[in-house]
């Protein structure tokens, strides 16, 4: 039972999996981080509020409705979608296009030593085929 439960845990994609949530929780920080840090003081310096949690309140029979706790999530969920967007996303797509760019120069320069060795014993076929 415990050879078992060992041979689970030592799973390739369970591993890769607790490495995956603990790299996630510390990259959700920062993101919180930087949203609290500088997007929404950006905001409060821009709109004179940093929240809208006060904003359409209203009562009906005693209970009470906050449009602007609604507003106030749907906006840190923007800026926290921008942030990973133009933080993360962006950058990596940069990266990984140069990295294609290297590849393809590099697999294009293989294909051509390829076709000079085909050509190569192409023609020590055809000598052979002669001789």
């Amino acid at each position: 039972m415990l050879k078992g439960f060992r041979d689970f845990i030592m799973r390739g994609n369970v591993v890769d999996l607790a490495v995956a949530v603990v790299l996630g929780a510390a990259f959700g920080q920062v993101i919180a981080a930087l949203n609290k840090g500088i997007l929404t003081p950006l905001i409060a310096a821009l709109f004179g509020k940093p929240n809208l949690d006060k904003v359409g309140t209203f009562q009906i029979n005693n209970a009470d409705f906050s449009i602007g706790l609604v507003l106030t999530q749907v906006i840190n969920f923007v800026l926290v979608a921008g942030a990973i967007y133009f933080f993360v996303i962006v950058p990596m797509n940069k990266v990984m296009s140069m990295r294609r760019k290297k590849e393809a120069v590099t697999a294009e320069e293989v294909a051509e030593e390829v076709a000079e060795e085909v050509a190569l014993l192409r023609e020590i076929r055809d000598s052979l085929k002669k001789a």
